[in-house]
């Protein structure tokens, strides 16, 4: 049986990192990019053996060998990309965000369903194993009722790709899908992942910070749910040191995940002894948990636990945020 072929559109640090993961599981691998400078890093990382300035031409050349896609390209251009993949009837792994705004996401969630090929969605804390734990603890009712959870995402720009200037960064840039809302949106999907869809939104959608860019550097946000839950995020690009954590309050006790310690921590009663449980799993891990299950769908072995409905259903929370900044109401659900 010849090697699953995948092609890698975009070949950025998320590409060139899906592209070394899936070259490990045994694939082979070409490469889409636009810049030349991209192609031929990711060529020295690994072996590529097609690189192609668009998909088009990718898919034009290596079509009749091809077994997936996997689309980490900016934001902006998911949809196009996703659209040519879909019309080549080949399974898609499609980083997060879906796209730029809830329009451009219920149109892919229609090209999807009228599709064949099947698209899993690359929101990858779900397959972070700490994380996979609490949510575990909070189906049997560990800490009681919840009532409220708090969600902090906190990084300076400048240090995610410290290879490049940041205001090169796709990130920096609102055009391009860059921003802590769409970018960050990992921690309103494990909102949803958690507790599902919530009943109205309140929001601050913002930039305030020094750096020079043109998307958002802070969101503040609120979630009101039925049965007295609270679910507040706090999103933003010019912290230092920076932070990645959620507590869960519960009326018997609190939750409460870190990324840096890699840590889950539970304590019950008034005295608040924490149990801890320390993880030895690194940031890769749940990129390859999420590649290994894209090789299972694309083989027709498994259905995708993340789906194109659910990247949308994050877009409708993103979409009632801007609504919220921009009018300065709740907005209902």
């Amino acid at each position: 049986m010849a090697a699953p072929h995948i092609l890698i559109i975009g070949s950025g640090s998320v590409g060139r990192r899906h592209a070394k993961n899936l070259a490990a599981e045994g694939c082979t691998i070409s490469a889409v990019d636009p810049r030349g400078d991209r192609l031929r890093q990711i060529s020295k990382e690994l072996t590529v053996v097609g690189c192609f300035e668009t998909i088009e031409q990718g898919l034009h050349v290596e079509a009749k060998t091809l077994t997936g896609v996997v689309i980490g390209s900016p934001t902006a251009y998911h949809v196009p990309q996703c659209r040519a993949a879909l019309q080549a009837n080949l399974p898609i792994l499609l980083e997060k965000p879906v796209a730029p705004d809830l329009a451009a996401a219920e149109a892919l969630v229609g090209l999807v369903a009228n599709s064949k090929a099947p698209l899993l969605l690359g929101y990858t804390w779900r397959w972070w194993p700490p994380l996979a734990q609490v949510r575990k603890l909070l189906a049997i009712n560990a800490i009681g009722a919840v009532r409220h959870v708090r969600f902090t995402m906190a990084a300076h720009l400048a240090d995610w790709h410290p290879w490049e200037r940041y205001q090169d960064f796709f990130m920096a840039h609102a055009e391009q899908g860059g921003g802590a809302l769409l970018d960050e949106s990992h921690w309103i999907d494990l909102a949803l992942w958690f507790f599902g869809m919530p009943e109205s939104v309140s929001a601050r959608v913002e930039k305030i910070s020094d750096l020079e860019i043109s998307s958002d550097d802070n969101v503040d946000m609120l979630l009101a749910y039925p049965r007295g839950l609270r679910v507040s995020l706090h999103l933003d690009l010019y912290a230092r040191p920076h932070e990645r954590t959620i507590r869960f309050s519960g009326e018997k006790g609190t939750i409460l995940w870190t990324a840096s310690p890699n840590r889950v921590a539970v304590a019950h009663g008034a005295e608040g002894k924490w149990a801890e449980t320390d993880y030895t799993c690194e940031r890769n891990y749940m990129f390859v948990a999420v590649g290994r299950e894209f090789l299972a769908v694309a083989r027709g072995e498994a259905k995708p636990s993340c789906t194109i409905e659910d990247g949308a259903r994050v877009l409708r929370v993103i979409e009632a945020a801007r609504k919220s900044h921009a009018s300065g109401t709740v907005v209902r659900l």
